[in-house]
């Protein structure tokens, strides 16, 4: 009888350990979704990967060509759709919704004519993006290469004078 009971006990002890234990960051995020009933977005088509365009002074990327907003961040896809963020690992992949705590505040802050591209600018193919995101953005590449299409005088100066209107102005 003392065998079970003791059993019994080891075996409660032993639930309650792993139960109380550390939990991981997936557990984690995992858990911070219970309960919450966001729809995904529709699903985002995009048979290759998108040239990629600098948002100036921020360091997330944009794909100007791409209908619907979706936003290159440190290692990540961004999309907001209906009031709601969506993250993912691909530009095209599986939307994940993360809470408002979580969306990144330079997304939240972007300038409201980011999709102004201004004439004469060129893309960054989407693969110099990804190989390349950390590096730039630790030696702040932009403000050291930029050029005047990427990053400086002429976007603010075609933005003051009203021109630099990009296709998806309206």
């Amino acid at each position: 009888m003392k065998k079970i009971a003791f059993l019994g006990i080891w075996v409660v002890g032993m639930m309650l350990v792993i139960g109380l234990g550390h939990p991981s960051r997936a557990t984690a995020e995992v858990n911070i979704n219970v309960g919450i009933n966001v729809p995904p977005p529709p699903p985002l088509v995009i048979p290759a990967p998108p040239p990629m365009f600098v948002i100036p002074r921020t360091y997330v990327y944009f794909a100007p060509e791409v209908e619907v907003d979706i936003f290159f961040f440190q290692g990540y896809w961004y999309r907001p759709h209906r009031g709601y963020w969506y993250r993912s690992a691909i530009y095209n992949g599986k939307w994940v919704y993360i809470v408002p705590e979580r969306v990144p505040r330079v997304l939240i802050n972007l300038p409201p004519d980011f999709r102004r591209v201004p004439p004469g600018h060129r893309h960054i193919p989407y693969g110099h993006v990804k190989k390349n995101w950390k590096t730039w953005e630790k030696d702040k590449y932009w403000e050291k290469h930029g050029g005047k299409e990427w990053h400086g005088e002429k976007w603010e100066h075609d933005r003051d004078k009203g021109g630099g209107k990009g296709k998806h102005d309206k």
